[in-house]
């Protein structure tokens, strides 16, 4: 699966992407805002995400800018598991762009294009869990409609080595492409709306 935005080309990783990622997300900065990953970030785990094969439910993409010397990597994106307890029809959401790309509206893009990915595959919740340090990626998820729920939880992260307080945020999709979610901002309706 690949998926074009206006800036941006999303696309399955390849295992010789692995020396391009470890050298994009070898930065503490980046990865001590993520659940999943760990630090120090090694070669080997570079490779073996690189490798990872897709899951029809739950694709995850290396998300890359194209230009007039190729495309080059940015970050990655994907539809994951949700923690234990999620209700049916809820998938979890994770993203991260490299330091180099802060600050350029490249996540709010890739995101926004992500959502209607999550309706086609029946997926009718998606969630995000964001760490209360790590302001610019709650204001990613604000922006393509996701909205805080519940209160402030502690959230084990692996990179920090330990709990550290993190907010879920989620948004309700119909499978006729509407949003249930109040305050949705109009841009990420029209898109859910424009890929059914």
């Amino acid at each position: 699966m690949f998926i074009r935005s206006e800036r941006l080309f999303l696309r399955p990783g390849w295992p010789e992407d692995w020396a391009e990622l470890h050298a994009l997300f070898d930065d503490e900065a980046v990865v001590r805002n993520l659940a999943r990953a760990r630090w120090p970030y090694r070669p080997d785990d570079a490779r073996a995400f690189a490798g990872l094969p897709q899951a029809p439910r739950h694709p995850h993409f290396f998300i890359t800018q194209p230009g007039a010397h190729g495309a080059r990597l940015i970050g990655c994106a994907g539809l994951v598991e949700p923690d234990d307890g999620a209700e049916a029809g809820t998938v979890g959401l994770a993203y991260w762009i490299g330091q180099p790309f802060w600050a350029r509206g490249f996540a709010t893009e890739a995101v926004r294009a992500l959502l209607p990915v999550a309706r086609t595959l029946g997926h009718r919740r998606v969630v995000a869990s964001v760490f209360a340090d790590n302001p610019a990626a709650a204001r990613v998820l604000a922006k393509v409609g996701l909205q805080p729920v519940g209160g402030v939880h502690a959230c084990f992260n692996p990179a920090r080595g330990h709990d550290a307080p993190a907010q879920l945020h989620a948004i309700d999709i119909d499978l006729a492409g509407n949003c249930n979610c109040t305050g949705v901002a109009p841009a990420a309706k029209s898109a859910l709306i424009r890929a059914a």
